[in-house]
């Protein structure tokens, strides 16, 4: 086992841990897209009043495990390759549940109608 593959362990309470899981679970659930840049370091930690370092922590984790990726100049942004979905696809939902709520439509017509979108699309027509 090379010190490198060593993990120390975490407190499984620590905020840390929780803005990790946190913009882990926006990631892998397709809610941030690929190329969608997540907020500063300093305003995550301004936003969940921890200090910089903790939220540093938890960012450095996600770029461990492939989920972002840091640039200078650019931020950190979510990794092509760990997103679910692209980030337009994800923005374009997200207008389209904004438009369908402003309509007072219910959610699982939208979900419905889209659904048979999807399909009719993907038919070939005769």
């Amino acid at each position: 086992m090379t010190a490198q593959s060593i993990v120390p362990p975490v407190d499984e309470t620590s905020p840390m841990l929780g803005i990790y899981r946190q913009f882990r679970g926006l990631i892998v659930s397709g809610q941030l897209g690929a190329g969608e840049r997540l907020p500063t370091v300093r305003q995550t930690a301004s936003d969940l009043g921890v200090a910089p370092g903790t939220a540093a922590k938890a960012y450095k984790m996600l770029e461990r495990d492939g989920l972002v990726v840091t640039r200078t100049a650019a931020g950190t942004r979510v990794a092509a390759e760990a997103a679910v979905l692209p980030g337009a696809v994800v923005r374009r939902i997200r207008e389209l549940i904004a438009e369908a709520e402003a309509a007072d439509a219910n959610p699982e017509d939208v979900i419905d109608v889209l659904r048979l979108a999807w399909q009719s699309a993907r038919t070939p027509t005769a």
